[in-house]
């Protein structure tokens, strides 16, 4: 009785997962005979190339100038104790993030070249900038 429970149990799980991996071994093959990558990795290999980040650390932006392509997003990351905000110094406002606390994250894509001053509406004095511009 118990080997017929244990095969049971193999067919089932086989019948579960066997078209997942099915799936998987096609997507390999065809990822392997086009010589490409899958689009998900793709995607996630061209988002990488056009990040950048700033860390907020000691009550100071860093970098505080950072250069950049258009189309690049920067993510800031603060990783003080106390919430920290990131609002564009341009009227009207490019990009204002809500308060960020420990390890919270915020992103802006800038699209157009120049020159784009920021600080922290909490702690003024925190200021830094990004420029963009075409390599």
């Amino acid at each position: 009785m118990k080997s017929l429970y244990k095969t049971m149990r193999v067919r089932h799980l086989f019948v579960m997962m066997g078209p997942l991996l099915i799936l998987g071994v096609v997507q390999a093959k065809a990822a392997d005979s086009q010589g490409t990558m899958p689009q998900s990795a793709a995607a996630t290999s061209q988002t990488a190339a056009m990040s950048a980040k700033v860390e907020i650390e000691n009550f100071d932006f860093t970098p505080m100038t950072m250069t950049v392509s258009p189309g690049t997003t920067v993510v800031w990351t603060n990783h003080d104790d106390i919430p920290h905000t990131v609002v564009s110094a341009d009227e009207p406002k490019l990009f204002k993030s809500p308060p960020l606390d420990t390890d919270d994250t915020y992103s802006f894509t800038f699209q157009k070249p120049g020159t784009y001053k920021y600080f922290c509406s909490v702690h003024p004095k925190m200021v830094a900038m990004i420029v963009v511009k075409e390599k």
